[in-house]
């Protein structure tokens, strides 16, 4: 019984160190889910903690489980809007990507080195894939609101391209073991099955998982443990009949997080607290299961490997995926840089550990080494990178409070909170005169700490909390009636999009007449901005695009579906140039 306490104590203490780590983190900047690995490496055999942790096939286990959790909770913040412009590269990415970086890097390695190809092949395996845990938290951590187009790549890819290196990885083990001779049908009838079941378990049990959770009464609080379950059993049964299990609950998540649910706010919420806690046991874990002795064994391999992978592999992998969907430059090389490695090519370490391969010890220190240096080197670098390159666009809503409202038979509406600042433009003013959006009601006003009552006869004073019903597509122009803006000067509305706001729908010639510029020669002159626009950026437009015309500088405001409905314009030098 006293161990038993002793463990209790040591993992809540373990816990605790790991949230408090997060407020350090983000004040140097570094990626959370290092620091994770690091205080996990402490803990264990060669370090103050001193716990000795060798089971692979728990750790296995345990990372497994986290994975599919994490996952998930990816799948249920993934938006299908984001499908326009993030589907088709990410996809081609998470399958021909990961083959091009599984070879570059293994064929560059064994080279080096003098392995056998096969060898090489495996080690670039383990490490192909980017990780969703690392890319989820990074592209949310840093405050930054990159363009659609970036973001939806690199969440979806990474969400995706886990099935791709655990199919390669296996084969090459079991190639390694001498498992197959004639490898070709054989391999390609498995790959189609798991990726074929994987999918097709993943839409039909997100259906039905949404179905039942939306046609039973339960407490509220078991409505998150019941779809966490669902998603739990699908990953089990797909795996079980050799289809991919992650691809299934991330499927099932993206199917959940796109349905209107009872107790969808409750959900949502639940399983963001469960997928850091994945995190945290999943990072922790694998630092207790690496002895830091090893890793300067591998050093200059793995340093190699790293180099190769990084500066080489993934870019090429990158141009060539996405020369089709002609993404700029900057965009590419924001992409290849984001290609973070994290649990996942640890993970995939222990396969030959699992199976008995020889040397399995030394790709698994390889993997963990590689790891370690992308978290450090890459992503303490996310940020500087994306701001370097003006991949960001002003935040879509600066609300603290946001919460979507969960009653029977509701409209689509949410309860957000302002609470009126200083530097407000609405303050001191009536509540009656504000023009609120169509749609949007004031639902209450708390002035020192108590309701007002008939708060729509109050002027505005500061420290007012002003609780309004929006439909969610509302919320931007709240943002502009109600909080000032703060942050970089280049992030400034009238900077980022220019002084002037230009209906989507108003003619090409009636700008180019009121402002003087020469239309394209591919242009029809009735043709509105707004599909010109879309036009030109081949029907993937999104909020930041812009276009030179001569003297003037047209950028994407605001999409509506497939609908450019407002444009900013910047009177600049005349040049004409798309960026």
């Amino acid at each position: 019984m006293e161990l038993t306490n002793q463990i209790i104590f040591v993992a809540g203490l373990l816990f605790l160190a790991s949230i408090l780590a997060s407020v350090v983190s983000s004040r140097i900047g570094a990626p959370l889910l290092l620091v994770f690995l690091v205080i996990g490496m402490l803990v264990g055999e060669q370090g103050p903690g001193g716990v000795v942790f060798d089971d692979y096939q728990t750790a296995h286990l345990i990372g497994t489980l986290a994975l599919a959790v994490i996952l998930f909770d990816g799948g249920l913040r993934t938006k299908v809007e984001s499908f326009r412009v993030g589907l088709r590269p990410a996809v081609t990415l998470a399958s021909l990507g990961v083959v091009i970086t599984v070879a570059a890097t293994g064929l560059i390695t064994a080279w080096v080195f003098d392995l056998p190809l096969v060898v090489g092949l495996l080690i670039g395996a383990i490490v192909g894939s980017t990780d969703a845990a690392a890319v989820f938290y990074l592209l949310h951590a840093h405050g930054l609101e990159l363009k659609q187009r970036i973001g939806a790549t690199l969440e979806i890819e990474s969400g995706s391209n886990d099935p791709m290196a655990i199919f390669l990885t296996i084969v090459l083990v079991e190639l390694a073991l001498g498992l197959h001779d004639n490898p070709g049908l054989d391999l390609l009838v498995e790959f189609l099955l798991q990726i074929g079941l994987g999918g097709v378990a993943g839409l039909a049990g997100g259906v039905l998982l949404g179905w039942l959770l939306n046609r039973i009464r339960l407490t509220p609080g078991l409505y998150p443990l019941l779809a966490i379950a669902g998603a739990l059993l699908l990953f089990g049964l797909t795996s079980i009949l050799n289809g991919s299990g992650f691809l299934a609950v991330y499927l099932a998540g993206i199917v959940l997080g796109n349905r209107r649910l009872q107790s969808a706010q409750n959900i949502r919420r639940f399983h963001d607290g469960m997928a850091w806690l994945a995190q945290i046991v999943m990072f922790l874990m694998l630092g207790l299961l690496v002895t830091p002795s090893d890793l300067a064994v591998v050093a200059p391999v793995a340093l190699v490997v790293a180099a190769v992978l990084i500066l080489l592999a993934r870019p090429l992998a990158v141009v060539i995926c996405l020369l089709p969907f002609r993404f700029p430059w900057r965009e590419q090389l924001f992409i290849s840089w984001v290609g973070l490695r994290g649990a996942v090519p640890i993970l995939l370490g222990l396969f030959p550990l699992l199976a008995g391969l020889e040397n399995a010890a030394l790709y698994f220190n390889i993997a963990f080494f590689v790891v370690l240096l992308s978290l450090v080197v890459q992503g303490w670098t996310v940020a500087p990178l994306a701001r370097w390159l003006q991949l960001e666009v002003p935040p879509r809503s600066r609300i603290l409070h946001r919460t979507e409202l969960d009653l029977p038979g509701q409209a689509d509406y949410e309860l957000v909170v302002y609470t009126v600042e200083e530097d407000s433009p609405a303050i001191y003013r009536p509540i009656h005169r504000l023009n609120l959006p169509k749609g949007c009601q004031v639902a209450m006003l708390i002035r020192n700490g108590r309701p007002v009552p008939q708060p729509e006869q109050e002027v505005l004073t500061a420290d007012d909390a002003l609780y309004l019903l929006t439909p969610p597509d509302k919320v931007t122009e709240l943002d502009r009636l109600l909080v000032a803006e703060h942050g970089p000067a280049r992030l400034e509305e009238h900077v980022f999009f220019g002084d002037f706001v230009i209906n989507g729908e108003t003619p090409l010639v009636a700008l180019a007449s009121a402002y003087a510029f020469q239309l394209p020669e591919d242009a029809d002159p009735q043709q509105t901005i707004g599909s010109y626009l879309y036009n030109v950026f081949r029907k993937r437009a999104v909020v930041g695009d812009r276009v030179n015309l001569n003297n003037v500088q047209f950028v994407v405001r605001e999409i509506q579906g497939d609908r450019i409905v407002q444009v900013g314009l910047k009177i600049r030098r005349p040049e004409r140039k798309k960026q």
